[in-house]
This record gives C-alpha cells, structure tokens and sequence, in this order.
C-alpha cells in the first residue's frame, strides 16, 4: 500500500513511517503542513492519506479541512484521520458524505498496534474505522428511537458488521454470503432506516447498542 503521512510531530511522523515500513507498505511522502499534504498528493495520489486535525500554521481545522478536499478531489484515495481531537465543526461533513474509505481514530485510545493496522488497511480497502468516543460526540444530538425494530435477524447481523467497518466483501466472507448478497442487505437496511450512506448506519449501530465500545 502507497501511504502519505501528513503529521507535524516529526518524531510520530518519523514513528508511524517505521512502523508502516516494516509491516511492507510504502511511505512515498511525510509531510508537516496541509500545503505540503496538497501538493504530495497531487503528484503521488497514494492509496491512503494518515493525518493530523491541528496543523500548521493556525493548528485548527486545516487536517480535517484537507481531508475532505482529498476526497472530493480523488474518492478513490482512502483517508485515515488520527487525531487528540474530534474536530467538531467540519468532521461531521467528512463522515456523513457517503465516501467509503474514511476513518477517524483518536490517537490516546489506540492502544493496539495490531487493531490500528487493522483498521488501516480496512479503510484503504474502502471500509471504515470510527473510535466509538468520536461517534459518540459528533452524533450525540441525533438519537433515535428503536430503529432497528424492524430490520430481520440477518439484517440485524450484517448491521453489526457495518457497525464495525466492515466492507461487503468482509462481510459476505464472516456470514458466508457473496458479496453482491451482502451488498443486497446493506442496500435494504439503508432504505428500512431511511440512512444516506454507511456512516450514518455506523453511528446507528453504536446508538442502539449492536456495537458497544471496546468490542
């Protein structure tokens, strides 16, 4: 895998590239700014960016904001947010755009290195990987009631999974299901819970306890 890393710390920056390196993907760029970030993916487009929220030169929103312009401008690059912060002002419109290949991990909670590589190569492949206290605090104001009352047993479990960021593929290989059928029930579960894309049922998942913290 073909990974930029764009992160102000030098030493983490310098940390994570050793870490991806041994574990055989490419670091083809490490950037500290979200210019640099711009202008590395312009010319390399690499299968997934790893970024900061805060970084120069005001140490705000530009990591979210270049995000975001990553994915408008090249969907098919897979964006992993790991952060200190949930950026609430502009990562909401990030999640809930319907991109596949996004995550959002906060750096004091990752405390696997076997479960981060996880979910890093479940987001390249075009996944999902939320830290549940992200969930939590961007969609603390839209609870809802029962929404899965009236989702089937099946649809209950691929639900679950959806829940924890599998792709469809993923799926039909943990139920024993083809890809095209998983794909089939995420596509009615979608319409059944009236939800936009896969984050929204993401945060559906944690809200009604399918997925708790910690599994």
């Amino acid at each position: 895998m073909r990974i930029v890393i764009a992160e102000d710390s030098t030493l983490l920056r310098e940390g994570l590239s050793r870490l991806l390196a041994d574990e055989g993907h490419e670091v083809v760029a490490g950037v500290g700014n979200a210019v640099e970030l711009h202008h590395v993916v312009e010319r390399e487009v690499p299968d997934l960016v790893l970024l900061d929220v805060r970084m120069p030169p005001t140490y705000s929103t530009e990591g979210i904001d270049a995000a975001r312009r990553i994915k408008e401008e090249h969907p098919q690059v897979a964006v992993l947010v790991l952060s200190q912060y949930v950026e609430h002002r502009n990562a909401t419109g990030l999640l809930t755009n319907g991109w596949g290949g996004v995550g959002y991990l906060l750096k004091d909670r990752v405390s696997d290195v076997g479960a981060f590589l996880t979910d890093l190569e479940r987001v390249a492949a075009g996944g999902t990987a939320f830290d549940p206290e992200v969930v939590r605090q961007l969609f603390a104001s839209t609870r809802r009631t029962d929404p899965v009352a009236t989702l089937t047993e099946r649809e209950r479990e691929v639900l679950t999974l959806v829940g924890h960021g599998l792709t469809n593929e993923e799926i039909g290989a943990r139920l024993y299901l083809s890809p095209l059928t998983a794909k089939t029930h995420v596509s009615r579960i979608m319409s059944k819970l009236l939800a936009r894309d896969r984050v929204q049922l993401v945060v559906i998942a944690y809200e009604t306890g399918l997925v708790t913290p910690g599994e």
